[in-house]
């Protein structure tokens, strides 16, 4: 356990290292670090993001609620997420799409993101670091 507790806590260090403070930000990029995909009545696997056809990175505009992929990425996908909050520097998203269910909770001090989404019987969770758009 202490073990496992040293490794949790080496990963969010270094996760930290790369983030940014979103604090007073309306617009900034996310990069998914690390997925793993659950299926009902089995495990949990991990999996490379792109495995999981996770976008390497997202654009996440809290002016427009929306969350959109890159230009670059050449895959055109944008949604509206349906609540936004900002509780004590964590702001949180959730909205609805094709069926599936997504929430992202991200730390405004550290950038460092946690989201999952969710369809009947399967859970995707990705962990990765966001970025202040203009810098």
């Amino acid at each position: 356990m202490r073990r496992t507790t040293i490794v949790l806590a080496g990963l969010f260090l270094a996760g930290a290292a790369h983030a940014d403070p979103l604090t007073g930000v309306n617009r900034f990029v996310c990069s998914a670090a690390q997925s793993q995909i659950c299926l009902e009545g089995d495990t949990c696997y991990s999996a490379s993001p792109w495995e999981l056809g996770v976008p390497d990175f997202v654009v996440i505009d809290l002016k427009e609620n929306t969350i959109s992929t890159t230009k670059s990425s050449g895959d055109e996908r944008s949604t509206k997420f349906n609540r936004v909050s900002n509780d004590d520097g964590t702001i949180v998203l959730q909205g609805i799409q094709n069926s599936r269910a997504f929430s992202l909770v991200i730390d405004e001090a550290t950038g460092l993101m946690s989201s999952a989404i969710v369809r009947d019987g399967i859970v995707v969770n990705v962990f990765g670091a966001c970025t202040d758009t203009d810098l």
